[in-house]
């Protein structure tokens, strides 16, 4: 997906201190492709989770009689872009000469490495309702040059704990291995909960983790989550109890700390100003990103860079520099 990414987003609510170690933020609304979207991630205090760098959950959205979503080709750098549906379809299409269908229950993993585009459209025969994420990773440094890559997973490792369902969609959760092929040590499951019961996950200590809901509210520890807010959770836990009155779907994203300083605007992520005047210079230039066959629609514009150097910032949203 596409959608701009300021330096710093001035229209961040404040955080709110939690228990301690935690904190919990509102997503800022906006439209992508024609859906409605909750950003919860990057924020003005809290740039990355783990080397997750931007969340975008969409819908639930009636697009009965309407086109779905429609993102026309743009190009993407220093990240991988994670898409999970729960219900929809969307026809990924991308510069390596892939052409995906994405359903509920499966996962799409596009790795930029020093350039890639895509789009992201609904087919013209669709589901009634849209409804999904899209997770951003920051590559580190050393992979950020790398050669670009598209993964599609069918199926992917499931865990039943008593009336809960756990599917693991990227990195490690207990003795389960999701098969997308990543660069940091992060995790992210999806956790359906048709409630009432309560539920304790391990967590490993050297992580930070997020979690948000889909739909429903949980008891997530002390702290009530509920769609639109995203909680964060400090490293240092070696569980995390969650409980739901009545059917609720929540995702936990976590992984260590990503250190790396980055500069974040539009569908870029990189390390100084002048990477991301480059790689906008090449989007405009027809040069970097290749071409989407199959998409008859026209390529994103890329908008203008703000009348300020861009600074890298560290994971706490501290200019740098």
């Amino acid at each position: 997906m596409s959608g701009p990414v300021s330096p710093v987003d001035t229209t961040a609510p404040q955080d709110i201190a939690g228990p301690a170690g935690t904190e919990i933020t509102d997503g800022r609304r906006t439209v992508v492709g024609g859906i409605p979207v909750t950003r919860s991630l990057p924020r003005a205090r809290r740039r990355t989770v783990g080397a997750w760098c931007f969340v975008d959950h969409f819908g639930p959205e009636d697009v009965s009689g309407r086109p779905g979503m429609q993102v026309p080709p743009h190009p993407h750098t220093g990240l991988q872009t994670l898409t999970w549906l729960v219900e929809g379809e969307i026809v990924h299409r991308d510069s390596l000469g892939s052409d995906q269908r994405i359903r509920p229950g499966q996962l799409n993993l596009m790795t930029s490495g020093h350039g890639i585009a895509h789009s992201e459209m609904s087919p013209a025969e669709h589901a009634p309702r849209m409804h999904g994420l899209q997770l951003w990773v920051a590559l580190p440094e050393q992979q950020c040059n790398g050669e670009p890559r598209f993964e599609h997973h069918a199926e992917l490792p499931v865990l039943i704990d008593g009336n809960a369902v756990l599917t693991v969609l990227a990195g490690r959760f207990g003795s389960m291995e999701a098969p997308a092929v990543v660069h940091t040590p992060l995790v992210a499951v999806e956790l359906v909960l048709p409630g009432p019961g309560q539920h304790r996950l391990a967590l490993e200590p050297r992580f930070e983790y997020g979690v948000l809901t889909m739909s429903g509210a949980a008891n997530v520890g002390e702290v009530t989550v509920t769609p639109g807010s995203l909680l964060y959770l400090a490293p240092g836990r070696l569980e995390l109890t969650v409980e739901a009155d009545h059917p609720a779907r929540m995702v936990l994203l976590g992984g260590e700390p990503f250190e790396e300083d980055l500069v974040m605007w539009w569908n870029f992520v990189g390390r100084s100003h002048q990477e991301i005047v480059e790689a906008r210079e090449d989007w405009i230039a027809g040069r970097r990103f290749g071409q989407v066959a199959g998409c008859s629609a026209d390529p994103l514009p890329a908008p203008a860079l703000p009348n300020v150097r861009l600074k890298a910032r560290d994971r706490h949203g501290r200019a740098v520099g």
